[in-house]
């Protein structure tokens, strides 16, 4: 029971540690740090370290109490040997924590203890003494959970009470990883506690299905009884009151319990709904992290990595609070390791030369978490140099990357630092040299469907900026509509919304200008058609009106025309799906109220498709009947033919659907192989040809193409299998079970399809 007891309280306080070194660290951050607060966290992680027997940890809390209680007192800051010792007693601590083992681990390293006693002012036998040895664990009989059996150490056998021994044995420390991301999820008890509330909610709710089906009952046999009613009154010689009087009062009857089931059936519905509504947004902040919870680890690492170099630096940790998918900010972890320690390579510069700059004399490097329109965007940043463009030119020219006499611009020479191998370190040493360290983050980028880039910063230094779709998150969006289909812009990359007068706009290249801004400071910018953007007809209310939505990219602006403005929804993004007519302008999909998937646009890739898409003076106007395929895809049929598509995944689904009725196709749709195949015997309406997923619950591609291809109804029907394998083996199977051909969305684009298709039609 004792050693149950202590392995809670280790648990315990392997988390309230880390909340304490979080808090401290915020506020040396801080422009104005709360002393006050500071101290109480010293005080309570030395308080909580006695409890669990760390006389370690206890030794150097104490240590940092007592520094903030005089800086508390004196109403002075920190200057930059204590912040130093400050950022090491807490790194020290957090290295002894994650390197405990049953309760036990190695001897604290006495740096901390001495760094802080210098600070202090000590004694310098006292400032470098080290904490008392912890001896091994062992069985006590008493539960140390009962405050009463935990007694105050004995005064301390030196100047420093911080040295005390402890008062209580070690206990066994459950095993677990030592970072907290890779095996273990925190969660915020009130997060548990509302996805419980949300699930006994809905699992009430839906209990109440029990109420309807017997009211469901009674009306069947109503409606029996009105039968035989009425079959009699038909059958009877003479028209009897009585009988009509008795069918009234069966007919009211029925019309009672139809109201009253179909008034429960909506209160049912909006229950239903909202408790599906709580238990979806619980899950949802479940399943993202913040991002320190994995990336604040970094930060110590890079310091002792900066104390073992004897190097200053200042680190600036931004937007780690943000809710991020684990996954992601796993896949990041140790490029983003990699990228930082390269920047304390290559930005590092003497303090001489630093102070001659006009700099600080300690390298600043940071680290960014940020979402820009619809992406991920993680920064590694220094105030260093910035990039050696003639080192990088010279070195790629002698690798090889370059032809000698091939120019180079600056883009071109920032792409070639991701190759393997490439460095312009001058020696190897154990911070960069091998050229490996860019190479890794390149290639993280790319296994996350996304990119990463070096760019030089103002006034100096470089940044390392990694873009990457979003995963699953919840983000505030702006609901448009164009070509008549609903489309999703990021909230936080609108600017403004406006309603204009075409015929006031002044037209150039054929495209009306939008002037934003007054006097000197007024900008003009193109407006673009988003309809024409993505490969449609803009279709407006009014076209005499114009609706434009006005984007923030980077330091420019993007002016779009829409046909429609919803509203502002805040909805959960998901990944972009497997396939598209082009992978940057999709950020991702969100799902509107009645499982309506909806795609979310990335504004860079707009801006860069309407830098090339072709002007038009008669944006909006164009009619209807000439509308074409998206792109270059074939025109309409002359004859509308039905095509039938089967896959179980509403966006993909959603997405067929759109090209192929912009194509001028009928489409019907089924969610599996077996919905299709009873939809096709109930000749509900005739197909003429089927384009079907492979991979399906119930009923799969091949289960259906072999069931179609042994009914004579279906022997002939045009069947198109279209996955994600694309195995050799699968594509013969399709084939070898009659598939008439065989697309893997990899490869996907929509003229492949719409020629595929065209084929048979």
């Amino acid at each position: 029971m004792a050693q149950d007891i202590r392995q809670l309280l280790l648990a315990a306080f392997d988390v309230e540690h880390r909340e304490h070194v979080a808090a401290i660290r915020g506020a040396l951050g801080s422009a104005a740090p709360d002393w006050n607060d500071v101290f109480r966290r010293a005080h309570s992680l030395k308080g909580a370290s006695r409890a669990v027997d760390l006389p370690a940890v206890e030794a150097v809390a104490h240590r940092l109490e007592t520094l903030f209680e005089k800086v508390r007192t004196d109403a002075a800051a920190l200057d930059r040997e204590a912040a130093n010792a400050v950022q090491l007693a807490l790194d020290r601590i957090e290295s002894y924590v994650a390197g405990l083992q049953d309760g036990t681990g190695p001897g604290m390293p006495p740096d901390a203890l001495t760094a802080l006693g210098r600070v202090l002012g000590l004694p310098e036998e006292v400032a470098a003494a080290k904490p008392v040895a912890k001896p091994a664990a062992k069985q006590i009989a008493a539960p140390v959970a009962e405050p009463a059996i935990v007694s105050s150490p004995p005064p301390a056998p030196s100047g420093d009470p911080s040295l005390a021994p402890p008062a209580l044995e070690p206990a066994p420390k459950p095993a677990e990883p030592a970072d907290p991301g890779a095996a273990l999820l925190r969660v915020p008890v009130e997060a548990v506690e509302a996805m419980a509330r949300a699930s006994h909610d809905l699992t009430s709710t839906l209990a109440g299905r029990t109420s309807a089906a017997e009211s469901l009952a009674r009306l069947a046999g109503l409606a029996r009884t009105l039968r035989a009613g009425a079959e009699a009154l038909a059958g009877g010689a003479d028209t009897d009151r009585t009988a009509w009087r008795a069918f009234a009062t069966e007919v009211g009857a029925f019309a009672r319990e139809a109201s009253d089931l179909s008034r429960r059936h909506a209160v049912a519905s909006s229950t239903i709904d909202g408790a599906a509504a709580r238990v979806r947004a619980a899950a949802e902040r479940l399943a993202l992290v913040s991002a320190e919870t994995v990336l604040a680890p970094l930060a110590r690492s890079l310091r002792e990595t900066a104390r073992e170099q004897g190097r200053e630096v200042d680190l600036d940790l931004r937007g780690l609070d943000l809710p991020v998918e684990r996954g992601t900010l796993q896949a990041l972890k140790d490029p983003l390791l990699h990228a930082l320690r390269n920047a304390l390579s290559h930005g590092w510069q003497s303090p001489e030369r630093r102070r001659a700059a006009g700099k600080p004399e300690a390298l600043g490097l940071g680290l960014e978490v940020a979402v820009r329109g619809a992406r991920l965007q993680v920064t590694v940043f220094d105030d260093g140099p910035g990039p050696d463009l003639a080192r990088i030119e010279a070195t790629a020219r002698a690798r090889g990357l370059l032809s000698p006499e091939a120019s180079a611009d600056p883009e071109t020479l920032l792409r070639l630092v991701f190759e393997p191998g490439f460095s312009t370190a001058e020696a190897v040493d154990t911070l960069s040299g091998r050229g490996y360290g860019l190479s890794v983050a390149a290639d993280a980028a790319r296994q996350l469907l996304g990119s990463v880039r070096l760019e030089p910063r103002s006034p100096s230094g470089a940044a390392l900026v990694f873009s990457l779709p979003l995963s699953a998150a919840r983000r505030s969006l702006l609901l448009v509509e164009a070509g008549g289909r609903p489309y999703a812009l990021p909230g936080n990359a609108v600017e403004r919304l406006l309603r204009l007068r075409r015929d006031e706009l002044p037209l150039a290249m054929g495209r009306p200008i939008l002037r934003l801004g007054a006097g000197d400071s007024a900008t003009s910018h193109p407006v673009s058609d988003l309809a024409a953007i993505l490969g449609g007809t803009a279709d407006p209310d009014d076209p005499a009106a114009l609706r434009a939505v006005v984007l923030r990219i980077g330091d420019g602006r993007l002016a779009l025309a829409v046909d429609r403005l919803h509203d502002v929804r805040s909805l959960l993004v998901l990944p972009a799906p497997a396939f598209g007519s082009d992978p940057g302008l999709i950020a991702g999909t969100a799902i509107l109220p009645g499982d309506v998937p909806v795609l979310v646009l990335d504004p860079e890739g707009l801006a860069a498709r309407a830098a090339v898409a072709p002007a038009s003076g008669t944006m909006g106007h164009t009619p209807r009947s000439t509308t074409h395929a998206t792109g270059d895809a074939a025109p309409r049929p002359a004859a509308r033919a039905t095509i039938l598509v089967v896959d179980d995944s509403i966006t993909t689904r959603t997405l067929e659907k759109g090209i192929l009725e912009a194509a001028g196709y009928r489409v019907v749709v089924c969610v599996d192989g077996q919905d299709a195949l009873d939809r096709l015997r109930a000749e509900v309406e005739p197909v003429d040809l089927v384009l079907a997923d492979v991979e399906m619950p119930r009923l799969d591609g091949f289960g259906l193409l072999q069931a179609l291809r042994a009914d004579p109804r279906f022997a002939r029907l045009p069947t198109i299998l279209m996955t994600s394998r694309g195995d050799a083996a699968d594509v013969a199977r399709g084939l070898d079970l009659g598939a008439d051909a065989y697309l893997t969305k990899q490869k996907f684009d929509q003229r492949q399809l719409l020629d595929t298709i065209g084929q048979f039609l």
